[in-house]
């Protein structure tokens, strides 16, 4: 066999090789599968639970609220919003979510009487959660 030859079927069997292996590059149409197809899926939306310490405290008497952070970055921000009249207000209270994706909020609260308090990570709040101050 001369050396042209021998170059020539190297370079086709390289490229047969390289167009997807031996197997399929001599395989019949029939034979080859289709590719599936690739699904998209949504990130998980962002959630966040919360549960206070105590469910009734003296005036400027610190709680907890804690809970978990899911779909969040660890070291981001959680804020404690209160509800006043018919807005939610940030309250200076903040924590940031821990590794585990959990966080805990130190609380304290100066309005007598039943407040209700959210966290707060961007656009995504937890459920409301009852504080009494007596």
């Amino acid at each position: 066999m001369n050396r042209a030859l021998r170059y020539a079927t190297v370079g086709v069997v390289a490229v047969a090789l390289l167009a997807g292996g031996s197997a399929a590059a001599f395989a019949e149409p029939a034979q080859l599968h289709a590719p599936s197809p690739v699904v998209a899926t949504a990130p998980a939306a962002a959630q966040l639970t919360a549960k206070a310490s105590a469910t009734t405290v003296a005036p400027w008497q610190e709680f907890r609220i804690s809970g978990a952070a899911k779909g969040i970055a660890a070291g981001s921000k959680v804020t404690v919003q209160q509800k006043q009249g018919a807005k939610w207000v940030a309250l200076p209270a903040q924590a940031p979510v821990n590794a585990s994706g959990t966080y805990a909020v130190r609380v304290k609260l100066g309005i007598k009487g039943v407040n209700q308090l959210r966290i707060g990570a961007g656009s995504t709040v937890s459920p409301v959660v009852s504080v009494t101050v007596r």
